[in-house]
């Protein structure tokens, strides 16, 4: 006997629609699980429930395989199956580590899983530790950034569905890089968003995107359980070694414990079972570091959340741009107070917000490595209007400058697929809604947002023109050219320098010291510094100490005399003391 269930508290009749088959009435509990068995319905057995006396055939909510899009019936799937080879991973650890983002749809030509498989050896000759793949639970369409997503348990099945993922892990494993997976719990998607017709998973109140997750209201007990049932299945089901979880300002919750807090519990319990670390990134614009601090000080036990102000101060600084939430960034004091202090706004007033914004962080108790940082990703990409990476306002001289500021900062560094190599191709904001007034509105709306920071509207690309997706994809063929190629071995050599020196990887906040003068910046991190010269003409730094060696620098032309460094234009250098 085979036994099918759905969480519907408020329905008053639910049956089960099997192909070939007639439709088998369920039974309700009084938790509100309706169940039913019957007598065979194998792994790959496609399935549907009828809610009321609707006569529609509806998706499972938890539905584990959606081969058919997000509007056709759930399919049976079995974790068990797969044969996994990953016996002996014991796991990643996100301290000490380099990110790598990619988008599964754009990284290869293909667009798969699979052909993602085939690039992991360029990520491990980078030196990357771990992939964060940008969220892959069904969307509609074939073609999507993967925040419009609405089945929150079924990997897309253009991808490679559920086994495709699982290849995708497996062989990451094998190379001993750790994968992380982007998830999206703030939202549903604009089409089939089926869950909320069984549950109110949603409130009457919105934030960007939509409705709101009801985390606090009636029955948010069983939608809580819903968001960690998914959580706990990503890592276990699927052997990911973390998660990042979007824009979790966007999900009120006035709960005593809340559900943060109660995710980082199951998680951990989880992750002493499995006998390996399992992380949970938060993406946050609150700049709160209760979401980042340990249950046992009071704090939410996240591992990690990504860090704006670390990307804000780093943009502006090297390309001079202040418009909109960059407005208070763009000076050597922004981001001397960013390296030392994590957060810009720490407490301090935000011009964008016109308020006061943040907390400070405890430098002497948090480390720097629960900040994830970046000069580039998919939002500070994709969502300027061209989509244009800064490698396309940028020399070559800055972008090696910002890149030496990354790794060297006492935070986890990310990258986003094809930064390594200074990527000409955009990566645009995309979909592939086939429903042709939802495309309509998309597209509308997508100019009118840009429209009103300033944008012409006719540079926005259009989201649903095939073009826009067709123009995002990575082309490798340009690492064979020797300015991108050289730009890759670049990023190469800084990794491994940053692997190599202890003082790089060094999280302790209170023994980050930087100073600055006219154009330049010094960071000391232990007996190493880097030495910045950001201006369009040479420059000579004294240093707080006498050099041994120069470790690296971006350029020609960097000359050490005892405690005193010339630096030609757009320059930066590391030194050993």
């Amino acid at each position: 006997m085979t036994e099918f269930t759905v969480w519907a508290p408020r329905a008053s009749r639910l049956r089960l629609r099997l192909p070939g088959d007639t439709d088998h009435e369920m039974r309700v509990g009084p938790d509100g699980w309706w169940r039913v068995e019957v007598p065979t319905a194998d792994p790959g057995t496609d399935y549907a429930f009828l809610l009321d006396d609707d006569d529609r055939a509806l998706p499972d909510p938890r539905s584990p395989w959606q081969p058919h899009g997000v509007h056709g019936p759930s399919r049976r799937y079995d974790h068990a199956a797969f044969e996994w080879t990953d016996q002996s991973w014991t796991g990643r650890q996100l301290p000490g580590s380099v990110l790598y983002e990619l988008h599964v749809g754009t990284f290869t030509p293909e667009g798969t899983f699979d052909a993602a498989i085939g690039r992991l050896d360029h990520l491990v000759d980078l030196g990357v530790d771990l992939i964060e793949l940008l969220p892959v639970n069904a969307f509609n369409g074939e073609h999507n950034w993967g925040y419009d997503g609405v089945c929150w348990y079924a990997p897309h099945q253009p991808y490679g569905g559920p086994d495709g993922l699982k290849r995708l892990v497996d062989a990451a494993h094998a190379k001993g890089l750790g994968v992380i997976l982007d998830v999206v719990y703030n939202h549903f998607g604009p089409s089939g968003a089926y869950a909320p017709m069984f549950a109110p998973y949603l409130t009457e109140q919105s934030n960007t995107w939509g409705r709101t997750v009801n985390l606090d209201g009636p029955h948010s007990d069983g939608v809580r359980r819903y968001i960690v049932d998914s959580i706990l299945m990503w890592l276990r089901d699927y052997h990911v070694d973390g998660l990042r979880l979007d824009a979790v300002h966007a999900m009120p919750d006035s709960r005593a414990t809340p559900w943060l807090e109660q995710v980082a519990i199951e998680v951990e319990a989880l992750a002493t079972h499995l006998g390996r670390p399992l992380s949970l990134i938060a993406e946050s614009d609150l700049n709160d570091p209760r979401l980042i601090t340990p249950r046992e000080a009071g704090g939410f036990g996240l591992h990690a959340q990504w860090n704006d102000d670390a990307h804000h101060a780093l943009h502006t600084l090297l390309t001079g741009e202040r418009q909109g939430y960059y407005g208070d960034f763009g000076s050597l004091e922004c981001l001397t107070d960013v390296l030392t202090g994590g957060f810009f706004h720490a407490g301090t007033f935000s011009s964008f917000r016109d308020r006061h914004h943040g907390r400070p962080v405890d430098r002497q108790r948090t480390p720097g490595h629960r900040f994830v940082a970046y000069l580039q990703n998919h939002d500070q990409i994709g969502n300027r209007a061209t989509g244009d990476r800064i490698s396309a306002s940028l020399s070559p001289a800055l972008l090696r400058v910002g890149a030496t500021l990354l790794f060297t900062a006492p935070f986890t560094p990310m990258l986003f697929m094809g930064e390594e190599w200074a990527a000409s191709t955009p990566w645009q904001f995309f979909t592939s809604h086939p429903e042709p007034e939802l495309a309509t509105a998309v597209a509308v709306g997508r100019k009118r947002e840009f429209a009103d920071h300033g944008w012409a509207s006719d540079d926005v690309p259009d989201p649903q023109d095939p073009q826009t997706f067709v123009r995002s994809r990575l082309d490798w063929s340009e690492l064979d050219k020797p300015e991108h190629r050289g730009m890759y071995e670049f990023h190469r050599r800084l990794i491994a320098l940053r692997k190599s020196r202890a003082d790089l990887s060094d999280p302790r906040l209170h023994s980050v010291e930087a100073r600055h003068g006219d154009q330049f910046l010094v960071l000391r991190r232990g007996e190493t510094l880097v030495v910045a010269n950001l201006a369009a003409k040479p420059q000579r730094v004294t240093l707080p100490g006498v050099a041994r060696r120069v470790l690296l620098a971006t350029g020609e032309g960097v000359t050490v005399t005892r405690d005193r460094i010339d630096l030609p234009a757009e320059t930066a250098a590391v030194v050993a003391l």
